[in-house]
């Protein structure tokens, strides 16, 4: 049976000042070919938000609401964050939790949707930051699941039970039946 010891949520990362915002881009489309006229283009849409993506805040918001219903749930798994794409970046999280001696965690994919950009590609991009760390990286499994009323706490479920559980696994894979299934 899976046990885990820490919680990593996974995203797709934003700018969080104008600064960031051509760097963010590049690392978006980073070898596609896109322009710089393109990418200049595209950054003006971020103007009217002063240059800042919402999607981290969020991140940090959803974290902390889940550190909380961890913690009135009893469940004590320190709380992890990766981005794809910007600051906190997956690679240096994976190494983290490495260095803090994190064996295997649990990941949630804040993707809702079931395409290689936002299903299989985390999960590459989950096992090249893997391969990133020294051998001592922690393995990790993704799940996806709607971020709704009850998910928490089957999230408390599946730490109990563990991945092995087929039962479990079914519960977080009824998003995606494009991204493989907890083994």
């Amino acid at each position: 049976m899976a046990e885990y010891d820490a919680f990593v949520l996974v995203s797709f990362g934003g700018p969080e000042g104008p600064a960031d915002v051509i760097p963010f881009l590049e690392n978006v489309t980073r070898g596609r070919g896109v322009p710089r006229e393109r990418l200049a283009e595209v950054a003006h849409h971020y103007d009217h938000f002063g240059g800042v993506s919402p999607i981290n805040q969020q991140c940090r918001d959803l974290l902390a609401a889940i550190g909380k219903d961890f913690a009135a749930s009893g469940l004590s798994l320190p709380l992890y964050w990766g981005n794809r794409n910007w600051d906190p970046y997956l690679a240096d999280t994976v190494a983290d939790m490495a260095a803090h001696g994190v064996r295997r965690a649990i990941a949630f994919v804040t993707s809702a949707y079931g395409s290689y950009s936002s299903c299989r590609q985390y999960l590459e991009d989950i096992e090249k930051a893997r391969g990133g760390s020294d051998s001592m990286a922690a393995r990790v499994d993704s799940v996806k699941g709607p971020m709704k009323p009850g998910w928490l706490k089957k999230c408390r479920i599946l730490s109990i039970r563990g991945a092995a559980d087929p039962t479990c696994a079914r519960a977080f894979s009824m998003s995606s039946r494009y991204c493989r299934q907890l083994e």
